[in-house]
């Protein structure tokens, strides 16, 4: 079930990067409060996660799906860099992500 929350966890960090855009410096009152709340419920998620994965492990695995999913929607949405270099970086960040999942022993 940890891994669950830790997937979550990240989808919301994604979320809540995403949003801190729409808030435009938090003047905007509804895209402010949907991004607090994403990020309540990402640590929320995240704490869950680490009552039983190892702190580093599920650490490096939020922050990384929420790099990789904020970069790609950067792209998708705001028309950021599709250079060949970074989209080689975002992979080596999947390539981590995997890389301990599947070394972890919980």
């Amino acid at each position: 079930m940890a891994w669950i929350y830790l997937f979550i966890a990240g989808l919301l960090e994604i979320v809540w990067a995403i949003g801190l855009k729409y808030t435009e410096g938090f003047t905007k009152l509804w895209p402010s409060v949907g991004t607090a709340a994403a990020m309540i419920l990402s640590f929320i998620f995240l704490s869950q996660a680490l009552k039983t994965l190892p702190v580093g492990t599920g650490y490096a695995i939020w922050t990384g799906i929420g790099a990789v999913g904020t970069a790609l929607l950067g792209i998708m949405l705001f028309g950021e860099s599709r250079e060949a270099g970074r989209i080689v970086c975002i992979l080596l960040i999947v390539a981590g992500i995997v890389g301990l999942k599947l070394t972890s022993s919980d």
